[in-house]
Parts: C-alpha cells; structure tokens; sequence
C-alpha cells in the first residue's frame, strides 16, 4: 500500500500528518464507508492511493477530506464541461506541443526535503494560437500525474513560476469570476500540500494581477510566496542544481541516473540537464501513468444534488451542505 515508502518519509508523514498504520487503516474504511453510502457520487476510485490523498492533504481530518473528495469530484465533471478538466492524455497531439514548449513540467530530481518541483512557463503560452482548456488541461495532468505517487503527497511540492514574456492578453483567458474560483480551488480542493512557491521574472505590467491573486489565498499560502525580479536572486532559497541548466542549475547528470536515454542516443557529454532533457523525461513519466489517469475519467456525481453554487465551483456553499454526509469525528488541526 505505501509504494515501498522509505523510513524517512513514513517519519515525515508521522510528525507532519499525523499518520501511522492504525490511523491510515481506520480512515481508508471510513472513507469507502462514506462513498458507499453517499448517493450524490455515482463513481469514484476507491483505491488507497487516491483516497489517501484527500486524507494526506486533509492531515486525516475524516470531514474534510470527505468534503474535499466530494468537491473533486463535482468540480472534475462540472468546470470539465466548461475548461477541459478531463481528456488526461498528453497524447492529444495539440497538448503534446504545449508539452514540447515546456509549459509545465516537474523536475526529475527531489529537493532535500523530497519534494517535486514543478516548473511553470506561462510565458510560452500564446493566447492567439491556445485556449484557456488547453492551459487547465496542461496543469491538470500534471498535477493529477504527480499525485499517483503516494511520496509526493506527503512531501508536498515546490512550485517555480517564471513569468518572463507574459503578456496582458493572457489575462483575458479566465473571467475575474473564473479565476477567483479557480484560485480559490486549487487551494482548497486539488489535495496538494503547497510548500513553497516561488515567482521569477514578473513583469511590472502585470504586477496588479499578481496583487490579486495572492489576495485570494489564505494568508498560510500567501507566506510561502517569495517574489523576485530575476532567477538568478532566487538561487538564495532554491537548490540551484535542481534547475535546468538554462536557470543556472548545476544537476549532474551522473548523480541522478548514471545515463539517460533520448532519442535512442545515451547522453553522456552533458553534465547538466537542458529544458528539453528535464521535458523529455517528464514526457516519460506522464507515459507511465497515463493509463492510470485515464482511468479516473468514469468517476462522476448527481450534480442534481449539489446546489448551483457547489456546482458553479463556490467553495463555501460545498462545505455548507456536505456535513451531514460525513463520517468520522473532527480532528482539531491546521490544514496543509
């Protein structure tokens, strides 16, 4: 069940989420109990992995991670309609371009503390050529794919945002409305624990959209939020030889893997990864998985159920009318 978690990171999940073998067993049984007996969800993944991630990013509070699976759920079926949270499958010809790009894409190294990093690029993102699907996509299947490892979801992950070339016209993809509720759920509802997140390059333009955006997360978020003008002043909190060699990064190749394979050709000249050696093995690992993620498109709800603002993505009215579904007692907590 634990993917052959190492020692370290079972103590990580002990002192920070408050798990052990006795607490995961009970709150998984609760946990199917609950879908069992919850007439609103029609279909869901009931394996460890994905239940465990709820509760993982929930600290085991059994309410809230019911809350948050149900409001997953809802949202996977309703904004799918409407921004592409659907379709996982960088296969799609139109994705695997934006892939290429490096738009998003996770670094194949963990940081000391055993998180991913993920590496955004809104900058190559042209809002002539993609749409605003396109973009929920990309970032859905990331995310989605990191998350079927059970050590990123105790580990947490470290976002790294470069925002040089970003245009006002990328602004206009998402409403204000859209983007309060998107915001506010990538927050509460996708089960991550946001452990830092760093912005490089920002350009003064859009800085009133930077202001706003952070006025939308919590202030636990908002703390975990360092900006800088270039990468190179961001070298001072981030391990620089995680990063591609573009970034300044200093990754030896030769402590990672001894040899990687691209193109059928053994790489063994460079002694730094480029972005296309970091996207190339992404575009691996997002392979492997893909056939797991796929999967988790037959999940569905009764949106007849849910109120037209649960449905509309409002996170207060979910919470407001999914307590009496629960489970399991309250744990008194601070939420990651």
């Amino acid at each position: 069940m634990e993917q052959n978690l190492s020692i370290d990171t079972l103590m990580v999940a002990k002192e920070e989420l408050r798990e052990d073998e006795a607490t995961r067993n009970n709150a998984l049984v609760q946990m199917r109990l609950w879908l069992k007996q919850n007439n609103k969800i029609i279909y869901s993944r009931s394996d460890d992995s994905f239940l465990l991630r709820f509760l993982r990013a929930k600290k085991f509070s059994l309410p809230l991670a019911q809350e948050a699976l149900e409001r997953y759920l809802l949202l996977r079926q309703t904004f799918g309609r409407q921004f592409g949270f659907y379709q996982f499958d960088t296969t799609c010809p139109r994705l695997e371009e934006l892939l290429k790009l490096g738009y998003i894409f996770a670094v194949p190294k963990r940081d000391k503390n055993g998180r991913r990093i993920i590496i955004t690029r809104p900058g190559v993102f042209n809002p002539s050529k993609w749409c605003n699907t396109e973009m929920t996509r990309m970032h859905a299947i990331t995310y989605e794919t990191l998350l079927e490892d059970q050590e990123n979801q105790i580990r947490g992950f470290v976002h790294y945002t470069d925002a040089a070339g970003m245009c006002l016209q990328q602004l206009t993809l998402f409403t204000p409305r859209e983007a309060i509720r998107i915001v506010k759920n990538g927050e509460q509802t996708i089960p991550m624990r946001h452990k830092e997140i760093y912005g490089v390059n920002v350009p003064l333009s859009l800085k009133f959209a930077l202001d706003f955006g952070l006025s939308l997360i919590s202030e636990k978020i908002r703390s975990r939020v360092k900006i800088f003008n270039s990468i190179k002043e961001s070298h001072a909190y981030i391990d620089q030889s995680l990063l591609p060699k573009e970034y300044g990064g200093e990754m030896e190749m030769s402590k990672m893997i001894g040899k990687l394979i691209f193109n059928n050709t053994i790489i063994l000249q460079s002694t730094f990864y480029l972005f296309k050696q970091m996207i190339d093995l992404w575009k691996q690992e997002l392979l492997e998985k893909r056939e797991q993620i796929l999967k988790s498109e037959k999940m569905s709800v009764n949106e007849d159920m849910f109120s037209e603002g649960a449905r509309q993505g409002r996170v207060s009215a979910l919470t407001n009318q999914s307590h009496h579904h629960m489970v399991g007692s309250f744990r008194q907590l601070t939420v990651d």
